[in-house]
C-alpha cells in the first residue's frame, strides 16, 4: 500500500507555504502562478521568447566540489583551516625571517608534504566525482528537433520543454511529464531504485487528452503550456496544471517521471522535460548529510589547545629568563656572551634592548617549540580510518550471501565511536523482523482460521516452561512454522477447513467469498507473467499487500490483469463450480497513507453493482463500521487481540455497496479535490475519502507475521550483557510489541513493567466528548502522574537485581517529549533496562533519539530499514541502515550499513571495540612521541640559557614526524588487538571500556603525556651528563653540540618505537617491518644525508662516521639512555596490571594462563567485573549468565 505520503508533503517546501488546514473547496487555495507556484513550461517551444526570458538552468549536472579555477585557494583554504596547520604555516612564514632557528626550506617541506597529501586526495576524489558526472552528461536520448522527427542528442544539451522519446530500460534524463506512452491508454511502469532503493515497479499514466499521441509524427504541431510548482525537493508531490487546445487540465505525481528512475514493461514513452539538471527532484535531494564527529576527535581537538597553551608557556618562560639574562649580560660595560653578538646588528642579545629581545626571543621559541604540536597526526588519522574501513567492509562474518550484501561503512569518520556506543534506538519491522509478510491467519464472519504457531508463542510458551509444546484448540493442532519455509513465498496457512477449496462447504461460504474476493482487488500490486512458464509474480508497494495477493491466488481468487480502468480476477463461481475471469472496473482509488491508515477501491462488478471494499487498521476501521456491519465485531475484536498477542500485524477487511446517486455526488467532489491547482489537493481528497468510507459491514481480519531475523534474541542478549540500552521504537500496537519483545529477549520474564498508555476509560470518555481543551489537559495529567509513578517504582526497587522495562504508546509519548515532561521521561527510561514506545511516528523516532543523545551525553546508535527511519538515523550519533527490502533510503542516510541485525554484535564488539581502542591508542602515542621530541629541544635551550639554538639539524627537526616515527603509529591504528574476536564476544563487558571512555580518559591523556615529558627529561640530562667534560674519541675532542645532538635523536627515535612495542597487544609482520624498519631509516637517512654536499648537508656525515660511529661511549649512553627511558612506562604498566587491572588486562591474562575455556573461572570474572552505572542491564546480562550455566 502506498504509504507516508501526506507525512512526506508535510516535509516539503510546497507544504511550508500552507497556513493551516482550509475548509473543503474554498477559493482561497494557493493557486498556479503564487509564489511557489511559478513555473511555466512551453512544450516544444525551449526556444521561443517566452522561455528564453526565463533563463532556466541546463541539464549538465555538476557534483564536484572543486573547479580547475578554484582547486588551489579552495583546498588550501579548508586545509588551513585547521588550526594546526595553520600554526606550521604561520612558523613556515616566520622561518624566513632571520627570527628562525633553523633554515626556511627545512620548516617548509613537512607542512608541504601533509598539505600536500591531504590536496591529493582531495583532488583524486574531484577527480572521480567528475569522470562520473561526464558520463551521465554524454548519456544520449532522443529529442524531438522538428517536423515529427526525434534524433539522438546528449543529456546536458536537453532544455526545458524539449519533447523527449524514452525507450525501455533506459533512464529518464530529466524531470519529465509523461505525455503517452506505447500502451494505449497511458500507462507506464517505472522502476525508482536510483531514488529511493525500491526495486518495486511504480505505475504512472499520462493525462487522457495527449495519450493519445502514440507516434513521433503527432509531435509535429504539439504545442501545449505547462503551469507548475517551483523547483523541490519532494519526490511524491507534484502540483500542476496542463494548457492544451485552450483547456486547462490538472497535473499530479501520477504525470511526473524523474529523472535516474528507469523505464521497465513499456517499450517507450514521450515526455515533455519540465525540470532540468540541479533543478529536478533527485539534485535537490542531494543534500549533504549532517556533519558528524566523534567524541575522540573533539576531545583531540582540546587536547590540541592544551599542547598549544604548554607550547606558549614554554615560550614565555623562556623569554623572559633569555630577557633577564641578557640584561644581566653586562660586566664593566663588556659582555659576558660576546660570542652571541659578534657586531651590532645582532638586537637579538643586546643587554641593552633586553625588552626587545626577549619579544622576539619569544617568536623564536614558539617556532622552536612547535614541534609539541603533531603535524601528521589528522592525515594520520584519515589513513588509519579509511584501512579500518576496509577491514570492517572485507569481514565475511558480517557478509550476508543470501542477499550478496556485504558490510559498508559509508563514512570513516565515526568507526571508533562505534566502540561507545551506551544506548541502541531501533526500528522493530525490517529490523528485527525479516520484513518478509508471511499470511498466516485469518478471521471471516467471526470464524478464527490458521493453525500456525508464531515465534512469539513459542517464547510465550516457553516462558511457561512449555518450550516444545503444540498448541491445540477447537479440537485442531496447531503447526509449528517458526523454522519452516513455505511453499509459496507470502503464504504460510494451514487449516484443511477453507484449503483446496474446502471454504465452499463452510457455513459462512459468502462471507469467505467476499473477503478473499476484497484482498485480490482492493490493492495497487501490478502483475507480471513470465512468459516462458506462465507464472504470474506481483510487485507490490508493500510485502504486505504482496501477502494479501498471494493469499487470495491460493484460495482460489488469481488476480491476473490490470488497467487504468480494470482489474482482472480469475475466480471460483460457487454456482458453476469452475474458475471464470472476472473484470471488474475501477472507478476510484482512495491510497492507504499514515494518516488515512486504511485503503479502498470502488470497483463495478459484471453485473453493475458498486461496491466499496476497504482495508485498514483496527483503530480505524472499526469506528467506520454501519450499525448493519457489526454482527461479527466482538469475536473479530477478541480475534485480532488474540493475533497482536501471537505478534501479528493485523488489518481489518470491510465493503459495503454504493448507490448510483450517492456515488455520483462523491465522484463530483472527488473530481474537483483531484482537479484542485493547490498544494492541499492531497488534503482536499482525504476529506472527500473521509465522507463514503463509512457504514461498512465488517467481513473479518488478516492475520500476518513478520518473523524475526536469525540470531536476533542472541545478539540483543549479547549486546545487553555488553552493558548497551536498547530501545524499540516501532509503529506496531503495545500487544503487538510487548510479544515481539519477549520473543526477542528484549523483555525476560520476571521483568517488571512499567507501562505508560492513554487507553484508559478516563480518557476515552473524553475523546466522545470531542473536547479538545480538557481531553489535552487530563492527558497531560495522566502521562506525567505515570511517570512520576514509574520514577517512584525505580527508586524503591533500588538494590533489587530485578530489571525494568518501559511501555508507552504514541499519544503518550507525544506529551512525554514536550519540554516541561521529557526530562522526568528521560529520568525514567534510563533507569530501564529495556524501552519500547509504540505507535511512535516518524518524527517521534527522531525526537526520541535527540532527547536520549543530549539527555545522556553518551553515544547513540539508531538502527532502521525504511524511510520511516531516516530522520531517526540522521539524528543518532551513529546511524546504521539495514539493506533490506523496503527499499534503500535508510542505507543512503546511514553512517553504516549491514544486511542483518545480528551483525550489529560483531559491528560493536569486535570493530567498535577494536577501533576505539586503536584510535585512542593511536592518538595518546602520538602527544607522547611529540612531547618527548619537543620537551627535549626546551630542556637542551635552558641548558644553553636559551640561546635559540637547537640542538638538533634543521632535517633532523624536520623529519622526526614525517619519517621516523609516522608509519608505526599508523600500523598502531590498523592492527593492534587487544584481545580476539572471540574473547570480544565472549566478554561482552569488554565493550563497556569504550563506553566508559577508559582508554582516553584525561587521566590516560594526562599520564601519556607525563610519560613523554619523563622520557625527553632522562634522555636529556642522561644523555648530557654521561657525555660532558669528557674526551668523546682518540684525539681528546670533548662533546660538541652536534654530537651530543644527534646523540640525543638517535635515543628519542630508538625509545619512542621501542615504547610502541611495549604498548602493542598484537604483532604482525607489518608491525615489525615499519617500526625496525623507521628506525633503521634514521640510519639511512644519516648516510645518505651525509653523501651529499656539505653545503646542504653540513657536517651529518663527518658526525655520523668520524666521530659517533668508533665511538664506544656513544653505544654506551645510547644503549643507558634508550633503557632508562623505557623503564617509567614499564614500572607503571607492570604495577597497574597487577594491582589494578583493566578488563581487557584480564581477559589477556586469562588466556595466557589457559583459562579461557573454563566456564566457572570466566563466569567469576565476568561477575567481579560487573559495573553499577549499567542499571538494568545488570540484571539482564545475570539473567542470561543464569540461563547459560544453567544449561552447563
Amino acid at each position: 500500500m502506498a504509504g507516508g505520503r501526506r507525512r512526506r508533503l508535510r516535509l516539503s517546501k510546497i507544504y511550508s507555504l500552507r497556513c493551516g488546514k482550509r475548509s473543503l473547496f474554498k477559493d482561497d487555495h494557493l493557486q498556479i502562478g503564487t509564489p511557489g507556484f511559478s513555473r511555466v513550461v512551453f512544450c516544444n517551444e525551449p526556444e521561443c521568447f517566452e522561455a528564453a526570458i526565463r533563463r532556466y538552468v541546463d541539464n549538465s549536472i555538476s557534483s564536484t566540489k572543486y573547479t580547475p579555477a578554484t582547486f588551489i585557494p579552495k583546498s588550501l583554504f579548508e586545509q588551513f583551516r585547521r588550526v594546526a596547520n595553520f600554526f606550521f604555516l604561520v612558523v613556515g612564514i616566520l622561518a624566513f625571517t632571520p627570527l628562525a632557528p633553523f633554515t626556511a626550506v627545512s620548516a617548509i617541506i613537512p607542512l608541504i608534504v601533509i598539505v600536500g597529501a591531504s590536496m591529493i586526495k582531495e583532488l583524486i576524489e574531484d577527480v572521480r566525482r567528475k569522470q562520473q558526472d561526464i558520463e551521465v552528461n554524454n548519456r544520449k536520448v532522443k529529442v524531438h528537433e522538428s517536423d515529427g522527427v526525434f534524433n539522438q542528442t546528449q543529456w546536458k544539451n536537453l532544455r526545458v520543454g524539449d519533447i523527449v522519446k524514452v525507450e525501455k530500460d533506459e533512464f529518464f534524463p530529466a524531470d519529465l511529464l509523461l505525455l503517452s506512452s506505447s500502451y494505449e491508454d497511458g500507462t507506464c511502469y517505472v522502476e525508482t531504485m536510483n531514488l529511493d532503493g525500491e526495486t518495486n515497479l511504480k505505475l504512472k499514466q499520462a493525462v487522457d487528452v495527449t495519450s493519445v499521441l502514440l507516434e513521433d509524427s503527432n509531435f509535429k504541431d504539439f504545442k501545449a503550456m505547462v503551469k507548475c510548482e517551483d523547483p523541490n525537493a519532494n519526490l511524491y508531490s507534484f502540483v500542476g496544471s496542463l494548457e492544451f487546445e485552450e483547456n486547462v487540465y490538472p497535473l499530479n505525481p501520477q504525470q511526473l517521471l524523474l529523472r535516474d528512475s528507469k523505464l521497465r514493461n513499456t517499450d517507450h514513452i514521450y515526455g515533455a522535460v519540465v525540470f532540468t539538471g540541479h533543478e529536478t527532484k533527485v539534485s535537490q535531494n542531494s543534500t549533504s548529510p549532517p556533519s558528524k564527529r566523534s567524541r575522540i576527535e573533539r576531545k583531540m581537538d582540546k587536547v590540541i589547545y592544551l599542547l598549544f597553551s604548554i607550547v606558549f608557556l614554554m615560550a614565555f618562560i623562556g623569554s623572559i629568563c633569555f630577557g633577564v639574562d641578557t640584561k644581566d649580560d653586562l660586566e664593566n660595560g663588556r659582555m659576558k656572551r660576546w660570542y652571541l653578538r659578534s657586531d651590532n646588528s645582532k638586537v637579538y642579545f643586546d643587554p641593552k634592548r633586553a625588552a626587545v629581545a626577549s619579544v622576539l626571543h619569544f617568536l623564536t621559541a614558539l617556532m622552536l617549540y612547535g614541534y609539541f604540536i603533531p603535524i601528521s597526526l589528522y592525515i594520520s588519522i584519515e589513513v588509519v580510518k579509511i584501512l579500518q574501513s576496509l577491514f570492517i567492509n572485507q569481514d565475511i562474518h558480517m557478509y550476508y550471501e543470501e542477499g550478496d550484501k556485504p558490510a559498508q561503512a559509508r563514512t570513516s569518520n565515526l568507526n571508533e565511536e562505534l566502540g561507545q556506543v551506551d544506548t541502541i534506538l531501533s526500528d522493530k519491522t525490517g529490523t528485527l523482523t525479516c520484513n518478509s509478510m508471511e499470511f498466516i491467519k485469518c478471521s471471516v464472519a467471526g470464524v478464527a482460521y490458521g493453525h500456525g504457531v508464531t515465534e512469539v508463542e513459542r517464547a510465550m510458551e516457553r516462558r511457561k516452561g512449555h518450550p516444545s509444546v503444540h498448541a491445540k484448540e477447537n479440537g485442531f493442532h496447531y503447526k509449528d512454522t517458526t523454522h519452516t519455509k513455505p511453499l509459496v513465498k507470502g503464504f504460510n496457512f494451514e487449516d484443511e477447513r477453507i484449503m483446496d477449496g474446502n471454504w465452499v462447504h463452510e457455513s459462512n461460504a459468502s462471507a469467505i467469498l467476499q473477503f478473499f474476493r476484497l484482498l485480490a482487488i482492493c490493492h495497487t500490486a501490478i502483475p507480471d507473467e513470465d512468459e516462458d512458464t506462465g507464472t504470474i509474480s506481483y510487485e507490490a508497494e508493500s510485502p504486505d499487500e504482496a501477502a494479501f495477493v498471494i493469499a487470495a491466488r491460493e484460495f482460489g481468487f488469481e488476480f491476473c490483469k490490470r488497467t487504468q480502468t480494470s482489474i482482472s480476477v480469475r475466480e471460483f463461481d460457487m454456482e458453476s463450480g469452475t474458475r471464470l475471469e472476472r473484470l471488474y472496473q475501477i472507478l476510484s482509488v482512495l491510497e492507504f497513507n499514515s494518516a488515512r491508515k486504511r485503503m479502498s477501491v470502488i470497483v463495478r462488478n459484471g453485473e453493475g453493482r458498486l461496491l466499496l471494499l476497504s482495508k485498514g487498521a483496527d483503530s480505524v476501521m472499526f469506528e467506520r463500521l454501519g450499525k448493519n456491519g457489526r454482527e461479527f465485531e466482538l469475536e473479530t475484536k477478541d480475534h485480532v487481540n488474540e493475533y497482536a498477542d501471537a505478534g501479528l500485524r493485523t488489518l481489518i477487511v470491510a465493503c459495503r455497496e454504493l448507490g448510483e446517486e450517492e456515488y455520483k455526488v462523491f465522484n463530483q467532489k472527488l473530481a474537483e479535490a483531484k482537479t484542485s491547482v493547490s498544494a492541499d489537493r492531497e488534503t482536499l481528497i482525504e476529506e472527500v475519502a473521509d465522507t463514503i468510507e463509512r457504514d461498512l459491514i465488517l467481513l473479518g481480519a488478516t492475520a500476518v507475521e513478520d518473523k524475526l531475523q536469525n540470531g536476533v534474541p542472541a545478539c540483543i542478549d549479547k549486546l545487553a550483557q555488553a552493558g548497551i540500552k536498547i530501545w524499540v521504537l516501532t509503529g506496531d500496537k503495545m500487544e503487538t510489541a510487548i510479544n515481539i519483545g519477549f520473543a526477542c529477549s528484549l523483555l525476560r520474564q520476571g521483568m517488571k513493567q512499567i507501562v505508560i498508555t492513554l487507553d484508559t476509560p478516563e480518557i476515552q470518555a473524553l475523546e466522545k466528548t470531542g473536547e479538545k481543551e480538557p481531553l489535552i489537559k487530563a492527558s497531560k495529567a495522566s502521562v506525567l502522574k505515570q511517570i512520576t509513578e514509574g520514577n517512584s517504582q525505580i527508586s524503591g526497587s533500588r538494590g533489587s537485581s530485578e530489571a525494568c522495562a518501559l511501555i508507552i504508546d504514541g499519544k503518550s509519548l507525544a506529551y512525554a517529549l514536550e519540554g516541561d515532561m521529557k526530562n522526568k521521561f528521560l529520568q525514567l527510561a534510563l533507569s530501564c533496562a529495556s524501552v519500547i514506545c509504540c505507535r511512535s511516528s516518524p518524527k517521534q523516532k527522531a525526537l526520541v533519539t535527540k532527547l536520549v543523545k543530549i539527555g545522556t551525553g553518551k553515544t547513540t546508535l539508531a538502527i532502521g530499514d525504511g524511510a520511516n527511519d531516516v530522520g531517526m538515523l540522521q539524528e543518532a550519533d551513529i546511524g546504521v541502515g539495514i539493506s533490506g527490502v523496503e527499499g534503500m533510503q535508510a542505507v543512503m542516510s546511514s553512517d553504516i550499513a549491514i544486511a542483518q541485525f545480528r551483525y550489529l554484535e560483531r559491528l560493536l564488539l569486535v570493530h567498535g571495540h577494536w577501533c576505539y581502542r586503536r584510535v585512542s591508542s593511536m592518538i595518546c602515542y602520538f602527544f607522547f612521541k611529540n612531547i618527548t621530541f619537543g620537551f627535549s629541544l626546551f630542556l637542551y635551550e635552558a641548558y644553553t640559557s636559551f640561546s635559540g639554538q637547537p640542538a638538533y639539524n634543521d632535517w633532523f627537526l624536520s623529519l622526526y614526524n614525517v619519517l621516523f616515527t609516522s608509519l608505526p603509529v599508523i600500523s598502531l591504528g590498523v592492527f593492534d588487538q587487544d584481545v580476539s574476536p572471540a574473547c570480544s564476544v565472549k566478554f561482552p563487558l569488554l565493550y563497556q571500556e569504550g563506553v566508559q571512555n577508559a582508554l582516553f580518559s584525561w587521566r590516560r591523556i594526562i599520564g601519556w603525556m607525563f610519560n613523554g615529558f619523563c622520557s625527553a627529561i632522562i634522555i636529556f640530562f642522561l644523555c648530557s651528563r654521561a657525555m660532558q667534560h669528557q674526551a668523546f674519541n682518540s684525539d681528546g675532542k670533548t662533546v660538541g653540540r652536534d654530537i651530543l645532538g644527534v646523540t640525543m635523536y638517535s635515543c628519542v627515535v630508538w625509545a619512542v618505537n621501542l615504547q610502541m612495542i611495549l604498548s602493542i597487544s598484537y604483532f604482525t609482520v607489518i608491525q615489525h617491518i615499519l617500526i625496525w624498519g623507521s628506525i633503521a631509516l634514521w640510519y639511512i637517512f644519516l648516510l645518505v644525508y651525509g653523501s651529499i654536499s656539505p653545503i646542504l648537508s653540513t657536517n651529518a656525515y663527518k658526525i655520523f662516521v668520524e666521530a659517533l660511529a668508533p665511538t664506544p661511549l656513544y653505544w654506551l649512553v645510547k644503549l643507558l639512555v634508550i633503557l632508562s627511558s623505557l623503564v617509567p612506562f614499564f614500572t607503571f604498566s607492570a604495577g597497574q596490571m597487577w594491582f589494578f587491572p583493566m578488563y581487557h588486562q584480564i581477559i589477556q591474562w586469562i588466556n595466557h594462563e589457559g583459562q579461557s575455556n573454563d566456564p566457572e573461572y570466566c563466569e567469576m570474572v565476568r561477575q567481579r567485573s560487573l559495573r553499577p552505572t549499567m542499571v538494568g542491564s545488570t540484571a539482564r546480562a545475570a539473567a542470561g549468565s543464569d540461563r547459560l550455566r544453567d544449561r552447563s
